[in-house]
C-alpha cells in the first residue's frame, strides 16, 4: 500500500493530479511508513572513522530516509586525513583527500559518488580552479556530473585550500 501511494504521488503527470493531491498522498505514504511523525523526517547522523571528525558543532553527514529512497547531506570536507591531520602539498593532494572523505561519508549512508546530485565548492584561491577541477572530475562520471557552484577568495577551516559539501539521493 505504501509503495503504491508513493508511486502515485511521485509518478502521475502534473496535468492529471494537482500538486496538493500529490503532496497529500506523499505525506500519507510517509506517515504510514513511520518516517513522518509530527512533521519530522527520519534523520540519521552519519559518522565514520574513514573521514575526519567534525571540527565544530555539526555532523559529518545526515541521512534522511523516505519510502522512495534516501538523501545524504555531507558537511563540508577539507584536506584532512581521517585522523584529523592536515594534508600537505597544496590543492591537488588536499582535493584528492577531501573527495575520499566525501566518499567515506556517503558509504556510511549507503550511497556512492554516483548518487551525488549537487556540490558546493569553496576555494581559498580561484587561481587554483583548474588544478582543483582536474582532481574533482576524477570522482564523477563525466557524462553525468552533479550540479555545482564554486566560490573563491575564502578563508577556509584549518587554513585549507578547498572545501566541498554535497548532497546525494537514491531512489528505490
Amino acid at each position: 500500500k505504501l509503495q503504491f501511494l508513493y508511486l502515485i504521488a511521485t509518478s502521475c503527470p502534473y496535468h492529471t493530479m494537482t500538486m496538493a493531491v500529490r503532496l497529500i498522498l506523499a505525506g500519507l505514504a510517509c506517515a504510514l511508513a513511520g518516517t513522518a511523525k509530527a512533521g519530522r523526517v527520519n534523520k540519521v547522523v552519519l559518522a565514520t572513522k574513514e573521514a575526519p571528525g567534525a571540527i565544530g558543532p555539526y555532523s559529518q553527514g545526515i541521512k534522511v530516509a523516505s519510502p522512495g529512497g534516501a538523501a545524504v547531506y555531507v558537511s563540508g570536507q577539507v584536506g584532512l586525513y581521517p585522523n584529523g591531520t592536515a594534508v600537505e602539498g597544496g590543492i591537488v593532494p588536499e582535493t584528492e583527500q577531501l573527495m575520499k572523505n566525501i566518499e567515506a561519508i556517503l558509504a556510511a549512508g549507503g550511497l556512492t559518488m554516483d548518487d551525488v546530485v549537487e556540490c558546493t565548492c569553496l576555494l581559498a584561491d580561484l587561481d587554483e580552479y583548474d588544478a582543483f577541477n582536474a582532481v574533482y572530475a576524477k570522482f564523477f562520471d563525466s557524462d553525468s556530473p552533479p550540479a555545482r557552484a564554486a566560490f573563491g577568495g575564502n578563508v577556509l577551516p584549518k587554513q585549507r585550500r578547498a572545501e566541498v559539501k554535497c548532497s546525494a539521493h537514491s531512489f528505490d
